[in-house]
């Protein structure tokens, strides 16, 4: 294998960035991941069961209604008694009080008058005056309590009175009403207060006793008992059971959510999310080591599971809704399939801790990433698309649907509501086609699709180049046939490497007249310039190829082909013109040499080959197998000795392969035949 002139070991800033990549996903992931661990189903009453047979994994109550509940509390509060206190005090102070104030400022009211209303008063203190009904609602068939002292005695609340009560039945007694003249001014209001008082205490315990004797559950669940089976009925009983088996996990989970569960899911993120990278570092360290490439892949990542966690944190429709096969095919497009799947499996297998059936999600998921992997050779066109999210589709509903019979054995109870979020989720990947560009100038990639694009000879800048430099348009037109050639046979990117030949020159035409194949009738401008001014005037269109290509804003990959076709090699005609009419003075290599840098990729290397190789066939002067074999075999091995290919990944063998594309190519092009043998007369 040639020598590469790459980075072994990363410095302490790349190695602090990865880091970086890693710690910031898993943190992304778990930061939002459900809280608890949720029961993640949507449960409509009357409506059947959409999901799987769902089985208890412990044993929990089920609760009652709040309906239900309610009802048996109304209806074990029809026993409660409310306590009051008996204060005999009352009536003693009340009557003092009264015969007092007749003395003082009634002296003249009749003896008679002052001891009936006194005995009234005192068997109306004796019968009870109760402060408030409020603990019995005023219902006469209630019984309350009455503490007097250490005794209690029951009594029923019609047998007491209330304030009013009392007042009304002294002032309307036959012997009080005698004395109807002079009622008004004796306030017998002052005297009425109740002395039975609310003993609120004792009252609450008595009140909290009973409605604790009303049990919150119905019945229990035991583990391993079938809760519902898929397709059956949501019905209210069945209701309450989903609802109180989703109340225990959430309870059983709130207590250790902040503890071991929280570690064990950055546990098991970063598990995942690191030998993902260890991938990375050990396989594809080409991605690893480019910081567009690793962020793109990471970044993928949390976003898919970012949507996922949202659907199933607040149970949002279901999660094959969302389309995690733009994984695989964005990573597919912009690098290579084992990429792709890698990073599909590791996003699946993150998403599949969130859900209460994660097998069945990842057979479907990883079923439907495999098919797209290898239905996507190359996305150039939006047909491709269309067949990849198809089989996609089919792929899924196929495995799901596989799952289904091994676990139900029949179809009466067929939901065909994961069907249809799958059929949606394929017509989202067929539209995710814009997403394709967003990425691609986002992380700085270049599809098949943009290539394609690029190449179309009607193009602005393919044009002008036709028309200004007709010779040089037909040249790279020939090298990208070539150089496609090339790439196809040692596995490099045939698109990339055809549209950078097209490309490659487009400096020139800034100046035509400077190159041979623009040049007509023998008249050349270099006739009037010194072997520098040419020299430079043919290294300038590599920098005016670089400023055309900012200016039309074409991809970095192709810029990178138009700064590398020469490498850091020299313009040798002058050069060497040069140096044989100045034999004693030394050169400046400087001025005859190119900018580079040299082809750090397969596909500059192979554009370095096809170049000047087509270029140099030009000048043959017959076109015979073996003098086409002896050019590209003289100028490959030229560039190989003068280490133009020391940081490129590309081997021995993919150069040898490669001279015998060129000339197999070459030979069809100039048409050679064997030469016949002449006749002896």
């Amino acid at each position: 294998m040639i020598n590469l002139n790459l980075k072994t070991q990363l410095s302490w800033r790349d190695v602090a960035v990865r880091a970086a990549f890693i710690l910031v996903t898993v943190a992304a992931v778990v930061w939002f991941m459900p809280r608890e661990d949720q029961f993640n189903f949507k449960v409509e009453k009357e409506a059947p069961w959409r999901y799987a047979d769902l089985t208890a994994v412990f044993d929990f109550p089920v609760y009652k209604s709040e309906e239900v509940l309610e009802k048996e509390r109304q209806e074990v509060l029809k026993d409660f008694k409310p306590y009051y206190m008996f204060n005999d005090d009352v009536s003693h102070r009340q009557v003092s009080l009264f015969r007092q104030r007749f003395g003082s400022t009634l002296p003249l009211l009749s003896s008679e008058l002052k001891i009936i209303i006194t005995n009234r008063l005192n068997a109306l203190y004796r019968r009870g005056i109760i402060d408030t009904l409020e603990p019995v609602g005023g219902d006469t068939t209630k019984t309350i309590w009455v503490v007097t002292g250490e005794t209690f005695s029951s009594l029923g609340v019609g047998q007491v009175l209330t304030a009013k009560q009392a007042y009304e039945e002294l002032t309307q007694d036959a012997m009080v009403q005698r004395y109807e003249e002079i009622l008004p001014t004796l306030n017998l209001n002052d005297f009425i207060v109740p002395n039975l008082i609310y003993d609120s205490i004792h009252s609450q315990t008595e009140r909290e006793e009973l409605l604790r004797s009303v049990a919150p559950s119905a019945k229990v669940v035991k583990r391993g008992q079938k809760i519902i089976s898929r397709g059956d009925i949501v019905d209210e009983d069945t209701y309450q059971v989903l609802k109180s088996y989703k109340h225990e996990n959430e309870q059983r989970h709130a207590s250790n959510e902040s503890g071991l569960t929280l570690v064990g899911k950055a546990l098991y993120v970063f598990i995942l999310i690191l030998a993902f990278t260890v991938f990375l570092g050990m396989y594809r360290k080409d991605y690893f080591s480019n910081l567009r490439s690793a962020g793109m892949l990471y970044a993928l990542i949390i976003i898919f599971t970012l949507l996922a966690s949202l659907l199933v944190g607040h149970s949002m429709l279901h999660v094959y809704i969302i389309p995690f096969a733009l994984v695989p095919i964005f990573v597919r497009v912009f690098m290579d399939s084992r990429t792709a799947f890698m990073t599909h499996v590791t996003m699946v297998l993150i998403v599949a801790s969130m859900l209460q059936l994660p097998l069945e999600f990842i057979a479907v998921e990883m079923v439907g990433g495999l098919a797209v992997i290898f239905s996507l050779r190359e996305l150039s066109s939006r047909s491709q698309l269309f067949w990849t999210a198809a089989i996609f589709v089919l792929a899924a509903i196929a495995t799901h649907f596989s799952l289904y019979l091994i676990r139900r054995g029949s179809i009466s109870t067929f939901v065909i509501s994961d069907y249809t979020y799958l059929l949606i989720c394929g017509l989202i990947v067929f539209c995710g086609y814009p997403l394709l560009y967003v990425i691609e100038k986002t992380f700085g990639f270049v599809s098949d699709i943009t290539l394609v694009e690029l190449s179309n000879t009607n193009r602005n800048l393919l044009r002008r180049m036709s028309e200004e430099a007709p010779g040089t348009f037909n040249h790279s037109i020939q090298v990208g046939n070539l150089a496609a050639e090339v790439a196809r046979k040692i596995d490099a990117n045939a698109q990339l490497v055809r549209t950078g030949a097209l490309y490659h020159d487009i400096g020139k035409i800034q100046n035509p007249i400077y190159f041979t194949e623009n040049q007509s009738g023998g008249i050349s401008p270099h006739d009037h310039l010194s072997y520098i001014e040419s020299a430079q005037a043919i290294i300038s269109h590599v920098t005016e190829g670089l400023k055309l290509a900012d200016k039309y804003h074409l991809p970095h990959q192709i810029r990178d082909l138009i700064a590398t076709h020469h490498g850091q090699g020299k313009a040798k005609y002058f050069y060497i013109k040069y140096k044989n009419e100045h034999p004693d003075e030394p050169v400046d290599d400087l001025l005859f040499t190119y900018p580079g840098p040299n082809p750090f990729t397969k596909e500059q290397a192979i554009l370095m080959m096809a170049d000047s190789v087509e270029a140099a066939s030009r000048s043959l002067p017959d076109y015979t197998e073996q003098s086409i074999r002896t050019l590209v075999d003289r100028i490959i091995d030229s560039q190989l000795q003068e280490g133009y290919f020391r940081e490129c990944p590309i081997t021995f063998r993919d150069i040898q392969y490669a001279k015998t594309v060129l000339i197999e190519k070459l030979k069809t092009i100039y048409h050679t035949r064997i030469s016949y043998p002449e006749e002896k007369k």
